[in-house]
């Protein structure tokens, strides 16, 4: 246990070193101030009619985010739609059934990475390289982008452009993502993840028989999945497997890679508005609720199945479902970081944890993937929840609420208020659909709180653009495929979209002074009263489904049942 803390500490320590010069440098890509790679800059933007000082409100950057991304899904849907008629599938895999090539473009198009499917048996080489892959490159470089353009907008001083997002989107895939993940990907090659267009390999087994393993393009991917809070794998039991998580070496590279760019987002962001104690409070408050969860699943997970008999309980807690080589600890840090963050990989079953330790995985989901989040996207759900909380703050103090001296009126208030809907509708709402619908229930497996507790998992992730599995539930059908990739659309665009709004409409406001009466934003009051309301909206919005899942199942097994 001293160990696992430990370990916790120094992970802790090395991310936050590695978060605050790469915060310090992303504020001056975004500026346009890096210019080492300006060479191979002009050129893409010549070529492609960008022009990178010519600003555009709002609604004009959110048109060319929709727009992009809406031509990247229809792209991606078409090669996994028609994958047989293309190159590079040595397996002569079929194309993908028309609602699995739906589900499987608008995952990867937002982010979310959800994956009803095996990569290994599913995916022929192009879908993953050029399809999968590119996706994870550009639909991270497009929630980079929108957290650069927020920052400007709050920023801002009577204008009324945030931004281009061209220009941003390019940033931040040629300056940021592009250049890490090489260094990430030759660094997982060094520990034995496999990057080969060889399609398998033989081995002989202990009892001499001969079994065929999948290989592949595979440390490319997995580079960029967790750099860009993605998460797909290249594999069906993604970062449990072998080849996308061979040794402790690669798992710590892996779980820095997925925090290390929303971290250095707080320190981005406080650079970029001008005042870096803003930044520091959003991490002070992203921390807090990190360091909690991360303790609670530790602690659920060091605790043994009290349904196991006392001469079978492993002596280092719950192992049903780990890699004996990563241990509880590895496996509560990473279930901790990759539902903190938007990033659906595992390298454990969160199907086989303790109900509290996997209540608090989805928990993590369903408060909006604001711990850290998504690379851009996490930063701008939880500054839609700073206006909640100036909001209330200025209703407690009697002043018109302001955020780095702007006043927050009606308008921003309603659409911050909006964004607190998704999350309600995408997981209660789509998953109340699913019980009553047969085809939707037939696809859990088990009875009782578990089963419910799957089925509630499968849409937080779809809906927090999370894309992490639960297990237990069979995905690949008609319903599953339909609706978790309607959640995944809604939880992407229904916070982007009113972030942005929120954004344009404050940069056009005038910049007041701070005066005597007005509300800090950056010291420990307003980090733990930002904290309280995460934590209160979470709890009634979710606590009732809860207490019927997870925390009823914790209570049976307490009593001696299973479900």
């Amino acid at each position: 246990m001293a160990q696992d803390i430990l370990q916790f500490v120094l992970f802790g320590a090395v991310l936050v070193a590695l978060a605050i010069p790469l915060g310090a440098y992303m504020a001056r890509v975004f500026a346009g101030e890096a210019s080492f790679l300006r060479w191979l800059e002009r050129p893409i933007f010549t070529a492609a009619g960008i022009r990178p000082e010519q600003g555009q409100h709002w609604s004009a950057y959110a048109l060319a985010l929709v727009a992009f991304n809406l031509a990247g899904f229809a792209l991606l849907f078409l090669i996994l739609r028609f994958q047989h008629l293309l190159p590079w599938n040595p397996l002569g895999l079929p194309g993908l059934s028309g609602h699995l090539a739906f589900n499987t473009a608008i995952s990867f198009v937002t982010n979310t990475n959800w994956q009803s499917y095996g990569g290994e048996t599913t995916m022929s080489y192009l879908s993953q390289m050029a399809g999968l892959t590119t996706q994870n490159f550009v639909s991270a470089a497009s929630g980079m982008a929108v957290a650069a353009a927020v920052a400007r907008g709050l920023a801002s001083k009577q204008l009324r452009t945030i931004g281009n997002f061209w220009a941003d989107m390019v940033r931040a895939t040629l300056y940021v993502l592009l250049p890490i993940s090489i260094v990430l990907a030759l660094l997982l090659v060094w520990q034995g993840v496999p990057q080969t267009l060889d399609t398998s390999l033989t081995a002989t087994t202990l009892e001499g028989a001969e079994q065929t393993i999948a290989i592949g393009p595979v440390a490319g991917q997995i580079a960029i999945k967790q750099l860009g809070t993605n998460g797909g794998g290249f594999f069906n039991v993604n970062s449990s497997h072998p080849f996308e998580n061979p040794t402790a070496i690669a798992n710590l590279l892996e779980v820095l890679a997925i925090l290390v760019i929303p971290v250095a987002f707080c320190f981005t962001y406080g650079r970029m508005v001008g005042d870096r104690r803003q930044g520091r409070a959003l991490f002070a408050a992203m921390g807090i609720l990190f360091v909690v969860g991360l303790g609670a699943i530790y602690a659920s997970e060091i605790q043994p199945n009290p349904l196991y008999p006392a001469n079978v309980v492993a002596a280092d807690g719950n192992m049903e479902g780990k890699e004996v080589r990563l241990g509880v600890g590895n496996s509560a840090l990473w279930a901790e970081v990759t539902t903190a963050a938007s990033n659906g990989s595992v390298n454990s079953m969160h199907d086989s944890f303790s109900p509290l330790g996997g209540m608090v995985a989805m928990l993590n989901m369903q408060l909006g993937e604001v711990i850290f989040g998504g690379v851009g996207v996490g930063l701008t759900g939880m500054l839609l929840l700073v206006i909640v909380t100036v909001f209330l703050a200025g209703l407690m103090v009697g002043r018109t609420p302001e955020y780095l001296g702007k006043k927050i009126e009606a308008r921003e208030i309603k659409l911050a208020a909006l964004t607190l809907l998704v999350m309600p509708i995408g997981v209660l709402a789509f998953s109340a659909l699913s019980l009553v619908v047969g085809t939707g229930q037939s696809a859990v497996l088990n009875q009782g709180p578990h089963g419910l507790t799957e089925l509630l998992y499968a849409y937080s992730s779809a809906t927090g653009n999370n894309g992490s599995a639960f297990a237990g539930l069979t995905a690949n059908v008609d319903w599953h495929n339909t609706f978790l990739g309607l959640a995944m659309l809604l939880g992407r665009f229904g916070y982007i979209i009113p972030i942005l709004a929120i954004s344009g409409s404050l940069a056009a406001k005038r910049t007041a002074p701070a005066s005597a009466g007005t509300f800090p934003t950056h010291g420990p009051v307003f980090v733990t009263l930002l904290v309280a309301t995460i934590l209160i909206v979470g709890a009634l919005t979710f606590l009732p489904v809860l207490a019927l899942g997870p925390i009823a199942e914790h209570l049976s097994i307490a009593a001696g049942q299973s479900f």
